[in-house]
């Protein structure tokens, strides 16, 4: 099996969605958040972004320097060298985020991250889609127009299903059962303002099992301080996230782990990680699982630290099974086995 060397590249998340489903919040929200990441941000319209004043140090030729390191610039007729030139600048780049118009059709977006020139250097983390509860079916009169929700949802490994406080009960069942009629295994988060922990929405090749396990628990408990501005914090999410975790220090198969992760129920949002495998035993292999997509990557040597696989999933609260996750990756210990 081949496992890409991903030590190097930086991560890209790319936003799409149709007009004001609320991707831009969810950008301004991403940007704020207490994630401690040097963020580079590519959107197609610089003039929607609302970004706090406070976090704009200064604008020069179409570039924005924000308070907590991020960096954001005009995507231009090409996107490649958009990225590339971000990728160059001296601060480097940790994540990259993409912001996408809400009229576009998500395929050439998608299509020119798998482009020769970029693939040593940075890798899709996910396709996450922003979708308007109250909104879906407006303008029926104009079926391109759904035809475009589609596409766009269709391409995304993750869907926020936004303002469904807005939108109320019926609305959003009705939505569910329109998505369950095109779509299999969609992971659906339901939100209002993008309220979505970054912890599901970013992955990061260089996992740190102490933090990342203190952040899934901080999603199970509420922050009682209505001053609280820190994101790290649970500000209401108990109700709509939960964590599972998993250790063992013997090897897992990468071949095996593969295709169980492919079969991870839908109420699973995210999986990360970093695993011992039989396959490169002297390497630490990290895993990252977003919606649909599931990435494997050799990292550094493990050197003097204990081989050990430590892994946190985020789902839909109450509804991590447990024993069926235990069962998944306990499948994987390599004997070597075929396919678990």
């Amino acid at each position: 099996m081949e496992v890409i060397d991903h030590s190097n590249t930086v991560p890209i998340t790319i936003l799409t969605g149709f007009l004001g489903a609320g991707k831009t919040t969810l950008l301004n929200r991403i940007l704020s958040g207490n994630h401690g990441l040097r963020v580079g941000v590519l959107v197609n319209d610089f003039g929607a972004i609302n970004i706090d004043a406070e976090l704009v140090v200064g604008v020069e030729d179409n570039m924005i320097s924000l308070a907590n390191g991020c960096v954001c610039c005009e995507i231009r007729d090409d996107l490649v060298e958009s990225v590339v030139a971000l990728l160059a600048r001296p601060e480097a780049i940790e994540y990259i985020l993409l912001e996408a118009s809400g009229v576009a059709d998500p395929a050439g977006i998608f299509a020119t991250f798998s482009d020769a020139n970029l693939r040593d250097r940075i890798r899709l983390d996910s396709v996450t889609c922003v979708l308007d509860a109250e909104q879906v079916f407006a303008h029926p009169e104009y079926p391109p127009l759904m035809d475009l929700k589609l596409r766009q949802v269709g391409f995304a490994d993750m869907l926020i299903l936004n303002k469904v406080g807005i939108a109320g009960p019926e609305q959003v069942v009705k939505v569910k059962a329109w998505l369950d009629d095109h779509f299999n295994r969609l992971r659906i988060v339901e939100a209002d303002f993008c309220e979505v922990p970054y912890e599901i929405l970013l992955g990061v090749g260089r996992f740190d099992p102490a933090q990342a396990g203190h952040n899934a628990r901080a999603l199970e408990q509420d922050c009682t301080d209505s001053d609280c501005r820190d994101d790290s914090h649970a500000h209401g999410h108990s109700k709509v996230f939960s964590t599972w975790s998993y250790e063992t220090d013997q090897p897992l198969a990468l071949e095996a782990l593969r295709e169980k992760l492919r079969k991870l129920p839908g109420t699973v949002y995210r999986a990360k990680g970093v695993f011992y495998t039989a396959d490169a035993p002297h390497r630490r292999a990290v895993l990252q699982v977003v919606g649909r997509r599931v990435d494997i990557s050799l990292q550094d040597e493990w050197g003097e630290r204990a081989k050990r696989t430590q892994i946190v999933a985020i789902g839909k609260a109450g509804s991590l099974d447990a024993g069926l996750l235990e069962e998944t990756f306990a499948s994987c210990i390599s004997v070597v086995r075929a396919i678990c």
